[in-house]
């Protein structure tokens, strides 16, 4: 039979099958005893060969704990019906996390995306999509992130709104997004730099060098321009 994700497995939930030695299988397991009691990362359909990457570490928790892969962080967030894209997040679904800084001290409102691609683990206490893909409002989501990841989400989230926008979950391709300015939306152009003054530049006469020769009695003298 098919298992679900964060299923603790048994020996009845489990059978050896003769596997063509022509076909490698990798993490092919080849006792039961080494499956019994290991927790399952992904869903799988019946007569699936078990493998170690489907697996969780030995000892690992059940439930949420066991889909979250080593050195990555689990983050809950609290939602409502628009930045949970109408109850069309599921777990599995891949999104961007938008935040907008409002205005402060003269200073323009603005929209950025601070996250993208991240995997959202599960939808209030659902840890697989619903099998018929109705639309399920939320109050929290939990995404899967890495610790840089989960740092940038609090600091957003606790300094302006989060918007989550939903992405195709094969498309992993990071954009250069830039940040979206009101004066933008506004059709306001961008206010000019000062053009930074040259000093103003006096000309001036050079002043000539007067030589004194004397010869004898007699005196005379001669000017140099000063180039």
């Amino acid at each position: 039979m098919a298992l679900e994700a964060g299923t603790l497995l048994a020996a009845d939930q489990l059978t050896i099958v003769e596997w063509p030695n022509n076909l490698p299988l990798d993490g092919k397991f080849t006792k039961t005893e080494d499956v019994v009691g290991r927790v399952l990362l992904t869903p799988i359909p019946a007569k699936e060969p078990v493998r170690e990457q489907l697996l969780a570490a030995p000892g690992a928790a059940i439930g949420l704990t066991a889909k979250i892969p080593d050195g990555m962080r689990a983050v809950a967030v609290v939602t409502n019906e628009v930045n949970n894209v109408s109850g069309f997040l599921f777990p599995g679904s891949h999104v961007d996390v938008l935040v907008t800084f409002r205005g402060e001290a003269n200073k323009d409102p603005m929209t950025t995306t601070v996250l993208q691609d991240i995997q959202v683990l599960s939808t209030g206490e659902r840890l697989q999509p619903d099998p018929s893909g109705k639309p399920q409002n939320v109050k929290v989501v939990t995404l899967l992130m890495t610790p840089e990841d989960s740092q940038k989400l609090m600091l957003a989230s606790n300094s302006g709104t989060i918007q989550f926008v939903l992405r195709n979950s094969a498309d992993q391709v990071a954009t250069d997004q830039k940040p979206i300015l009101m004066r933008q939306l506004q059709g306001v152009p961008a206010p000019t730099a000062a053009v930074p003054q040259k000093p103003a530049v006096i000309a001036s006469h050079p002043v000539p060098y007067v030589v004194e020769i004397f010869d004898g009695a007699k005196k005379s003298t001669v000017s140099f321009s000063a180039q």
